[in-house]
């Protein structure tokens, strides 16, 4: 095999390789060799058909398949004499004019990772704001959950609906046309009024009503709403109202928290206070590691290969272009996306910068994920398919080292930065939760390209939006202790009432033959390398080719040794 360098500009390389015609023969004649034991032809007892025969009746796919192992061993050859790390993916193509018996011409071209300096990780300074849990914090969210455990009274027939009331009814949904339609009938549907549980229009118009009335809702349904047929449509909705009920007084009790499944009020009160404490720590961890990657960051100007940083901000676009649909006008948002683009690049590219910072601390201090650790990880990504799919997809992270360096790179990340608080310098200081998340969330937290995958983080040089606090509390009221609380709400006999009040969910497809592994976005992952690090790289044997036209052999994938982490810098 014959290697000529073609271009060495910054981190782009480029080469030739001549692969030749008498080395894919010896490879076709091996090959014959290994399988006429294993081919079966009438007139022969088996394993003694002639070698020649063997290649008459096979050798355009012995052919192609030795063409594909010469690329693939030419390919490692020339990362290990050249000492390559690739950044990403190498481009492999066969070029035009190959045919079998004729010398094979691949041309390979790639970015490789640049030398990082050893960061100075024993001068790390940083200050660790803690937060006490408050009692008023934890009255709060006690109050919320005696709220959502309220003790329903009965009325008299005469009683007239009013908001916060409770009215169970039977219903049928039909189209304009008076057609019903899937999913739109249900019994015994609790709809408590001013929820804002259901549709539009559907609970102001049970305002009123007596229990055994008989009435014809007019609603339309939303424009995003989840069934296609029905977005955007208007529709009715006959109901029959079966009881209304008021709410009693919401109390803080032994009661309330036997009612979700706890002992009493101190264990609901003690699962609390845990639930805050884990949510301020979180608070606290983020912003130290903002503060941490800033201090890495500076002094640290070194060329970073382009396709990363394409990559990286291509992913953080299609996240704000998601955003933007969400935006009450979406056009002006990304108007003003166009206008920060070049800020966005730069975040993107410091971030791949960190990533490699990152990577190779934790590569000079024997930090990594452990089998067990990946293992559990696969098995976690695995659960967001269908039963008969989750094998498939640990066998294709396990197959393809880029899609296990991706799902790797979060708890790689998160280890790396553990390290090194260990080894800053930290003093303390209290503070509130309020000063805390201002912090997280002001202006110069963000310029300086930590991302931590929130709505709320993605517009650099902007007044910061202030955290839905309470909208966060209430997630904390619904998941405290990690489910340690159950929630004991009634629920409707119909499982299609949720169709009327809610989207409907899209259906979840299973994953193609080769599922692509879900990237890890922890809310606290601020760094973003991509599918490769020095690790990987340094160990890699090669890259995806790119298929030979028809009638060519085409080229395999080599697989790499070893992926290493992907850094969420």
């Amino acid at each position: 095999m014959q290697t000529v360098e073609t271009l060495n500009e910054g981190l782009k390389r480029a080469y030739t390789l001549t692969i030749t015609a008498k080395d894919i023969d010896q490879k076709v004649d091996a090959e014959v060799k290994r399988v006429a034991p294993q081919i079966k032809m009438p007139g022969f007892r088996p394993g003694k058909v002639p070698a020649n025969l063997v290649r008459k009746m096979h050798g355009e796919a012995l052919t192609q398949d030795a063409l594909n192992s010469a690329i693939q061993e030419g390919i490692q050859t020339l990362m290990a004499e050249k000492q390559l790390r690739p950044a990403m993916q190498p481009s492999v193509e066969l070029t035009d004019g190959y045919a079998p018996g004729k010398d094979a011409e691949v041309k390979v071209e790639l970015e490789v990772l640049p030398t990082v300096p050893a960061p100075a990780i024993d001068a790390i300074k940083l200050e660790r704001l803690t937060v006490p849990v408050a009692d008023d914090a934890v009255n709060e969210q006690l109050q919320k959950f005696a709220d959502q455990s309220k003790n329903w009274e009965d009325t008299k027939a005469t009683y007239k609906a009013k908001m916060g009331d409770l009215v169970t009814v039977d219903f049928v949904g039909k189209t304009a046309d008076g057609v019903a339609f899937d999913g739109g009938t249900g019994e015994d549907m609790g709809v408590e009024l001013g929820s804002g549980r259901l549709i539009p229009g559907f609970e102001d118009q049970l305002v009123g009503v007596k229990t055994g009335d008989d009435k014809t809702l007019n609603v339309t349904f939303p424009e995003d709403y989840g069934a296609e047929n029905l977005a955007g449509q208007p529709a009715t909705f006959d109901i029959t109202v079966k009881s209304i009920k008021t709410a009693g007084l919401s109390e803080i009790n032994e009661d309330l928290a036997k009612n979700l499944g706890l002992e009493s009020l101190e264990q609901l009160t003690g699962l609390l206070k845990g639930q805050i404490e884990q949510e301020h720590n979180g608070l606290t961890r983020t912003h130290m590691k903002r503060k941490l990657l800033d201090q890495l960051a500076e002094g640290h100007d070194f060329e970073v290969p382009p396709s990363m940083v394409e990559a990286e901000f291509n992913q953080i676009w299609a996240q704000l272009e998601h955003e933007a649909t969400h935006e009450e006008d979406p056009d002006a948002a990304l108007k003003e996306m166009e206008a920060e683009r070049d800020d966005y690049r730069k975040i993107a590219e410091r971030r791949v910068r960190l990533g490699l910072l990152l990577s190779e601390i934790g590569q000079a201090n024997g930090v990594e994920v452990s089998q067990q650790e990946m293992q559990r990880l696969m098995m976690q990504a695995a659960q967001q398919y269908g039963p008969e799919d989750r094998q498939r997809f640990m066998q294709y992270v396990q197959q393809d080292p880029m899609a296990a360096a991706q799902l790797r790179a979060p708890l790689s990340e998160d280890k790396v930065v553990d390290f090194l608080f260990e080894k800053a310098e930290i003093t303390e200081r209290e503070t509130t939760r309020e000063e805390l998340e201002a912090a997280i969330e002001s202006e110069e937290g963000f310029s300086t390209g930590t991302h931590s995958h929130d709505h709320d983080n993605h517009k650099p040089k902007k007044k910061p939006a202030a955290k839905k606090a309470s909208a966060k509390q209430a997630e904390a009221a619904d998941d405290a202790a990690e489910g340690e609380i159950a929630d004991k709400k009634p629920t409707a006999k119909g499982e299609n009432a949720a169709t009327v009040g809610e989207k409907a969910p899209a259906a979840k497809k299973a994953p193609a033959k080769k599922p692509a592994a879900k990237k890890g976005a922890p809310v606290e992952a601020e760094t973003q390398v991509l599918e490769s690090s020095p690790e990987a790289a340094e160990k890699a044997e090669g890259a995806g080719e790119k298929k030979a036209p028809a009638k060519k052999a085409p080229a395999k994938k080599p697989a790499a040794k070893k992926a290493a982490p992907k850094s969420d810098a």
